[in-house]
């Protein structure tokens, strides 16, 4: 699967040291604006969150190198309603201005050990933002139908973008709950499927589709909601991306164009040795003369090695084994009756 190999990729190329989810969320007022305009908007969303993460990491004042990030777009709720949002992996450290050293984060009783508190990082994504509008704005890069076609008039936009602004952004960074590996899988649930995964539907009775969500206004209550064939669809046809949009984008020294290099220098600094994927793949020479031991990834069916291992499960305690009831030995006591 695709997924698979996607995150087993990813994982190969995590370092040893601290990684952070750092999540930016768009404000519901630009939301009408975003699916009309998704490859203008979302790209914008892209270009700040990265921008704001990559210059407020080199200020000194806060860490002074150079990052590593993935950035993964999602536009979904549970409840399948319009809620653009970037999910980030980021380094807790990294390289130094010269590339010479690597700098590890900073420790602090008085906040979580990220590099920048929640509020920086806030303001200075909105801004990024708003000004990336405004020039697609003036460019002419921005198109207004239906209910938003006043916007075209630049009064009216400059009053969207105010109502915008007049509010602090979501943006809020925190310590993944037991490694970087389980943020990647959870991330990984919707890098290769579009807002809602096959186990949380329910049932399609009468032309209504009812699926599982989690309801975060009420502890995380897991409920059922039952929406009409047609609603349904609504709601999932407005998560589908523009022909060719990327989806899941690095920055810093995990860009595409370096990434092999710079991370073999992270490696080097960190003291970490890599394995090659050759030496892993490889699989041990069966001895001469002996039947080679079947691939665990070989299907029992159709003999081809499709299945993937998700997930390895120890072994237990055995039960003892109990013989059936009918072959159980009892005693019986013999009852004599008077019939004379």
């Amino acid at each position: 699967m695709a997924r698979t190999a996607w995150l087993e990729k990813r994982e190969s190329e995590l370092l040893p040291v601290p990684y952070f989810h750092v999540v930016f969320t768009l404000p519901h007022e630009l939301g009408p604006l975003a699916l009309q305009n998704k490859r203008v908007v979302y790209g914008s969303l892209f270009r700040a969150a990265a921008r704001t993460l990559l210059e407020i990491a080199a200020d000194p004042k806060h860490l002074g190198a150079k990052i590593g990030c993935l950035m993964v777009l999602h536009t979904w709720g549970q409840n399948l309603m319009h809620h653009p949002h970037v999910h980030a992996i980021v380094t807790g450290g990294g390289l130094s201005a010269d590339g010479s050293g690597w700098i590890h984060g900073k420790q602090s009783k008085r906040r979580k050990p990220f590099f920048a508190p929640g509020k920086v990082l806030s303001r200075v994504f909105r801004g990024k933002f708003i000004a990336s509008l405004k020039r697609a704005f003036t460019s002419g890069k921005l198109a207004f139908h239906g209910r938003l076609k006043s916007l075209g008039d630049e009064a009216a936009f400059e009053q969207l973008l105010n109502k915008a602004v007049r509010h602090d952004w979501i943006v809020y960074a925190k310590r993944p709950f037991s490694s970087p590996a389980c943020v990647l899988k959870y991330l990984a649930r919707y890098t290769h499927r579009v807002a809602i995964s096959n186990r949380r539907l329910v049932e399609l009775c009468d032309g209504r589709v009812s699926f599982r969500y989690k309801d975060y206004s009420d502890d995380q209550q897991s409920k059922t909601l039952s929406l009409s064939s047609s609603e349904f669809i609504r709601r999932f046809l407005m998560h589908a991306l523009p022909s060719g949009f990327v989806r899941i984008r690095y920055y810093g020294f995990l860009a595409n164009r370096y990434r092999k290099e710079r991370l073999e220098k992270c490696r080097d600094l960190l003291g970490v040795t890599s394995v090659p994927a050759s030496t892993i793949q490889e699989p041990q020479t069966p001895a001469e003369n002996s039947d080679p031991a079947p691939s665990p990834k070989t299907c029992p069916a159709c003999g081809r090695q499709s299945l993937v291992i998700t997930e390895v499960v120890s072994p237990t305690r055995p039960l003892p084994l109990r013989r059936p009831h009918f072959l159980i030995h009892r005693t019986v006591n013999s009852i004599c009756f008077d019939t004379s």
